[in-house]
């Protein structure tokens, strides 16, 4: 999969900070994935759930794959983000 360049990734972050489900499911995939260069999966899943609450359908299967190689505590950590970030951004 080829790598977001550095203005796509900004775009994609502006948008995300506006709440847009289509932003914050890309925001998922480029950290499941590690098109950015690592994967991390608390960070996808954090994604792909205010995706999936922000009307992504999508967003919901990839949260639940995702959460198939995490550990329980970091999907708690995941689900901890999501709502700080729900908190503070919106």
């Amino acid at each position: 999969m080829a790598r977001m360049d550095v203005s796509s990734r900004e775009t994609v972050e502006f948008a995300a900070q506006g709440g847009q489900p289509d932003a914050l499911f890309e925001l998922g995939l480029s950290c499941s994935t590690g098109r950015d260069g690592t994967v991390d999966l608390i960070q996808a899943h954090k994604w792909f759930n205010i995706a999936a609450m922000r009307g992504n359908d999508d967003a919901k299967r990839y949260r639940l794959e995702v959460a198939r190689d995490m550990s329980k505590s970091e999907i708690v950590q995941a689900q901890k983000l999501a709502r700080e970030w729900l908190t503070s951004v919106h």
